[in-house]
């Protein structure tokens, strides 16, 4: 059975904001990603430091209690209530965008100076075209994902960390989705968070009820992680017009269920306008949606879980293409620019000159790797690494 792990990574963004009264601190990801546990471990810290109980206030609006302030007159009068005059009020406010208008009672909240906010939400869009026309850019976001796999293992320990990493590639990486209570409860699990973020996070801000072919579109996307694709392709697979196909795909971006990578000119330097590749949030959710027709191949799921890990790392990644040949990612951070291959094996003689040609052909000094699930022939060749990708995930690499 699994318990909490501490998602440091996160917990450290918060603590380097603490008490600045002039910026909220925003937490987005996923719905079931954790972020109301990280409020809590945060709290808890604060109170382990010496914050006064009285002088930290949660809620969450999905809670019975949350539910019932619906707009934002409502959380102004709670705000008013929970802000005191003679010290700071450290306010976290969770699930923030099922209160109608409550971007304005934030920029409030922030002009009083007496407030340390911090809120969550299960949307991007929250932060793009919500929040930033009130705050003026008066926010810094945590961008949650679910588990990496090293938080995978130390919510789960075992020796046998392959097996562990089959679940993972199976189960996914939410948080509350533990393997040792049997496939067919995990299942249901995934059901019910698929559906709702479905229903909730994506059709209920459209102001759309086409479950059905919002479904289509998520299952096609999810049938085709890793694969070049765009809107024109999505539209006649799901039999709709472009329009709707594009704002299907982003409602499925902004509810943070698929994310999407642009394609890289490496040669030309320059972002290419055609086609892109889609990665799931969480490959548990994938296979639930595609039970039955997803197959057996892992080595899509295993590059959409090097492209997460990426991204959490806090790297920015696209799609590569050089000149006819394709670089799984190109990954930029601080200036520097690293270029990733995935394959499941470069055992054989072909498949190991297929992946290393492309990144041979890249005249850069720049960190080339290929992440294979290979235990032999790791190493480097010609200056390329090539690396174990479960070392790579646990952080060994």
């Amino acid at each position: 059975m699994a318990g909490t792990i501490r998602r440091t990574q996160y917990l450290e963004m918060l603590h380097r904001g603490r008490g600045v009264t002039d910026v909220v601190k925003v937490v987005t990801g996923m719905r079931r990603s954790g972020k109301s546990t990280l409020l809590e471990q945060y709290a808890s810290d604060l109170l382990e430091s010496g914050v006064p109980k009285d002088a930290i206030v949660s809620i969450n609006f999905e809670d019975f209690e949350g539910r019932k302030i619906r707009n934002c007159e409502d959380l102004d009068a709670f705000v008013r209530k929970t802000i005191r005059s003679d010290r700071i009020t450290h306010l976290f406010l969770d699930e923030i965008q099922n209160v109608e208008g409550w971007e304005k009672t934030v920029a409030s909240a922030l002009n009083t100076k007496r407030c340390d906010l911090y809120i969550t939400g299960s949307n991007s869009k929250m932060l793009s075209s919500e929040l930033s026309t009130h705050i003026a850019g008066r926010y810094v976001e945590v961008k949650m994902l679910p588990l990496s796999f090293k938080e995978y293992l130390e919510m789960h320990p075992s020796s046998d960390r392959e097996g562990r990493f089959g679940e993972y590639l199976r189960f996914g990486s939410l948080p509350e989705v533990d393997p040792s209570r049997g496939e067919r409860f995990c299942d249901s699990q995934l059901e019910g968070i698929f559906n709702t973020v479905l229903v909730n996070d994506v059709l209920g801000r459209m102001g759309s009820s086409d479950s059905g072919k919002l479904k289509d579109i998520a299952r096609f996307l999810y049938s085709n992680v890793g694969n070049l694709t765009n809107v024109d392709t999505v539209a006649k697979a799901a039999g709709v017009g472009n329009v709707t196909a594009g704002r299907y795909m982003r409602g499925l971006e902004e509810a943070l269920l698929i994310y999407g990578a642009e394609r890289y000119d490496i040669a030309g330097k320059r972002l290419l306008k055609t086609n892109g590749k889609y990665y799931a949030s969480d490959l548990g959710m994938r296979n639930f949606a595609l039970r039955g027709v997803g197959g057996t191949d892992i080595s899509r799921p295993l590059e959409n879980i090097v492209f997460l890990e990426l991204v959490r790392r806090g790297y920015l990644v696209r799609v590569g293409s050089f000149r006819d040949s394709e670089v799984d990612f190109t990954a930029f951070m601080d200036g520097r620019t690293e270029y990733y291959q995935v394959t499941l094996t470069m055992m054989a003689d072909e498949t190991r000159a297929r992946e290393l040609r492309p990144l041979n052909g890249i005249r850069d000094n720049y960190r080339k790797t290929v992440l294979t699930m290979d235990r032999l022939g790791l190493g480097s060749e010609n200056g390329i690494d090539i690396v174990n990708v479960l070392d790579w995930l646990a952080g060994r690499q």
